[in-house]
Formats: C-alpha cells, structure tokens, sequence
C-alpha cells in the first residue's frame, strides 16, 4: 500500500476505532453476555429457544460456548438479536492506539532483522556496532513502507 494511502487508512481505523477504545476497561460476565442479559431481562432458556428458533439444548450450548470463548460470531449475533441487542463488535489494540501498536511491531521487526545481521557480521570479525541507531533507522523505515 502506497505511503499516503496508509497513513490514510490509519486515521481512518484510528477514528473508528476511538469509540470502543473503552472497552477494553470492560470485563465480561464470567459465564457470558447471553447469560448475563437472559437472565437479567428474566428471560428463561426455553423463551431465548422459542425466540431463537431453536431447541433449547442448542441455546444452552451457545451460553457454554460463549463462556469458554468458543462461540461463533454467526451464533452470537443470532442470540444479540433474540434478547433484542446488537452485537458489537471489534479489534483493540491491549495498550494505546492503533499508531502506537504499528510503531511497536515495526520497532520489534526492526531489531530482530537489525540483530540477525549484527549477529552474522560479528561471526565474521565484521560487527560495526551501534545497533540501537539502526533498530531506529529501520524501524523508521518499515514504517514509511
């Protein structure tokens, strides 16, 4: 992808991105959303059945599933609307921002190709040295790709 179009696409992404960004401060009920909302809507297993329907063995296997981060979209997104909730859903980057995310990837590739030839340059009596200078220039680099 052309430079300008990157840089594009990341304002893009960082924009959309910015309203779920709280997310991550959210933890998950321990057995689930679809639990958690059924029973505080007092919604039994048979009516999310009826609603999703569907056998109620099936929905009690989509609360496990979902509880143990097994369950598939297409199934979560069927129980979201059956209990009358949208499923929203995203990638967040665990610790700052998307820019920041792609600095640190760049960063950790540039030092694992930058050591790679460093450490092939000192098997040949050729080491030169100041390798943090080049895990910036590179890094640097990979960023403008």
């Amino acid at each position: 992808m052309r430079p300008e179009f990157r840089q594009l696409r990341l304002e893009q992404l960082e924009r959309s991105l910015q309203p779920f960004m709280s997310a991550r401060e959210v933890s998950r009920p321990q057995k689930g959303w679809i639990r958690a909302l059924r029973q505080a809507l007092g919604m039994t297993l048979k009516e999310l059945a009826m609603r999703m329907k569907s056998s109620l063995p099936v929905v009690a296997q989509f609360e496990r599933s979902e509880a143990e981060y097994r369950i598939t979209l297409k199934s979560l997104r069927q129980a979201a609307d059956a209990l009358g909730c949208e499923l929203v859903y995203a990638l967040v980057p665990k610790q700052g921002n998307i820019r920041e995310l792609m600095e640190r990837r760049a960063r950790e590739e540039a030092t694992n190709d930058v050591l790679a030839v460093e450490h092939t340059m000192a098997l040949e009596n050729q080491a030169v040295g100041r390798v943090k200078e080049k895990i910036d220039q590179e890094a640097k680099r990979l960023l403008k790709k």
